[in-house]
């Protein structure tokens, strides 16, 4: 019985040892990060209700297929005030050079009332300013 537990954990090994070696075509490297303009802000409702959540979606033109949305950077810079700046991947695949364009999305949950002023960035010194009014 100790004999074939034994055999049955190389082959296991053995089997796993292949699967880890085996070169996975699909996969590309991300090289860089870096701002992407935001074209566009969609907010649904101006006003809403504390402790509620509303999304806040943000539109960018990526420039190739080996581009995507890689993350935000969302920086308080007042009680109310926030300034917000997305961000790109490129990764070292071949792909087509077609723009396309991705909504992604804020999910905004107001702690206290007040009168909130986002600002989007936009590129060089510019941005998209949008107020949301919290009751």
């Amino acid at each position: 019985m100790k004999t074939l537990c034994n055999a049955a954990l190389s082959i296991i090994f053995i089997g796993f040892s292949l699967v880890s070696c085996k070169e996975d075509d699909d996969y590309e490297t991300i090289e860089s990060a870096e701002k992407i303009k935001i074209d566009s802000v969609r907010i649904v409702n101006d006003t809403m209700a504390v402790m509620t959540v509303q999304g806040i979606r943000t539109y960018s033109t990526y420039a190739s297929q080996c581009q995507g949305f890689y993350g935000y950077d969302y920086v308080h810079t007042g009680n109310f005030s926030r300034n917000v700046t997305a961000y790109k991947y490129q990764t070292d695949g071949s792909c087509s050079q077609t723009n396309h364009i991705s909504a992604n999305q804020i999910n905004f949950s107001p702690q206290q009332t007040g009168t909130y002023t986002f600002k989007f960035w936009t590129g060089d010194n510019t941005w998209i300013t949008k107020t949301i009014v919290v009751e």
